[in-house]
């Protein structure tokens, strides 16, 4: 069996965190693992920041993840890669989707957006396995940027020794068929591009 996996998925509101979230606890169940999943929403239908912890094992008490023990950072927005980065442990891996979604400071000129030099820097103080992802062009190239949130779940599965066919099964029971094949096409789009991409 598995041992712990505390996964932490960042976005922004409009991404689609809580769904792909979601589907990622199913997934986990579904291979016969104990999970515990919770979201905060701030402000998301204004692009404020989503948050989910997802939690699996043999037995989870809690669906709160500690600082410092995330397994995986999966970062739908680059800023927010670097509000959580805190939360990785040592060695994790960090995913991060390179768009850039200024928050209201930033528009307003109280505060400067990092540069992705920066971002990956601070990443790194955490980890060596930083994964920059073009994932909103891949979505745009597939035809709808709204497949980001299957993209980047496509990126994180490799990560997770669950068998691809359990993840596709979630995904059909979970999303209406006139959307399915597009979103199918995304998973296995970002399963392909995390073998190809380079450590940041």
């Amino acid at each position: 069996m598995m041992k712990k996996l505390d996964i932490l998925m960042v976005g922004v509101g409009g991404q689609g965190n809580v769904l792909a979230s979601d589907i990622l606890g199913e997934v986990a169940m579904a291979a016969g693992y104990d999970v515990k999943k919770t979201d905060t929403l701030g402000m998301a239908q204004r692009g404020g920041s989503v948050v989910s912890q997802v939690r699996m094992a043999n037995r989870v008490w809690s669906p709160l993840i500690k600082e410092g023990e995330v397994d995986i950072l999966v970062a739908l927005e680059k800023l927010e890669a670097v509000r959580w980065s805190h939360y990785l442990q040592a060695g994790g891996v960090a995913i991060v989707n390179n768009l850039a979604v200024p928050p209201l400071s930033v528009s307003l000129g109280t505060h400067r957006y990092p540069s992705d030099e920066e971002i990956k820097d601070t990443l790194r103080q955490r980890t060596n396995h930083v994964y920059f992802i073009d994932g909103t062009d891949k979505a745009k190239e597939l035809g709808d940027i709204r497949t980001l949130n299957m993209f980047m779940l496509g990126c994180v599965s490799p990560f997770i020794p669950i068998d691809v066919q359990i993840w596709k099964d979630c995904i059909f029971q979970r999303l209406p068929s006139n959307i399915l094949e597009i979103n199918m096409a995304a998973f296995d789009k970002g399963r392909e591009e995390i073998s190809n991409v380079n450590l940041g």
